[in-house]
């Protein structure tokens, strides 16, 4: 069982920054993928960032590539997701969540994640 707890969500302009934390509990986090997604009212979720076991391995959907950055502490059993040059249209729930499969491959396929988070709101207003 692993429990996830996003923080770092709320209002901001266009234009501004945002990182959203990801606490995760289990033994075996550094054997996790880790990934985001959001869900903007009326739409389906849909992928955002996904990051390696290590760290070493990042994939971002075309919407968010050099304005998002996935990150992971090991250590501290943390993801983050660094923000920057945020649009209104980056306005969603945010969630986070676990791939626990034993290959350890980065997806962006929703079905692959076992866990998630309950979410956390980010708006940016124009």
């Amino acid at each position: 069982q692993v429990q996830l707890v996003e923080s770092g969500g709320g209002l901001v302009q266009a234009g501004g920054s945002l990182r959203l934390s990801c606490a995760a509990s289990g033994r075996t986090f550094s054997s996790y993928v880790m990934g985001w997604f959001r869900q903007a009212p009326g739409k389906e979720r849909e992928f955002v960032a996904t990051i390696s076991r290590g760290g070493g391995s990042t994939y971002y959907a075309d919407s968010v590539k050099g304005r998002f950055t996935i990150s992971r502490d090991i250590a501290k059993k943390m993801v983050y997701l660094q923000m920057n040059s945020l649009k209104p249209e980056d306005t969603a729930v945010y969630y986070c969540a676990v791939d626990q499969s034993p290959l350890g491959r980065v997806t962006m396929q929703e079905d692959s994640y076992d866990y998630w988070g309950q979410g956390t709101q980010v708006t940016v207003s124009s």
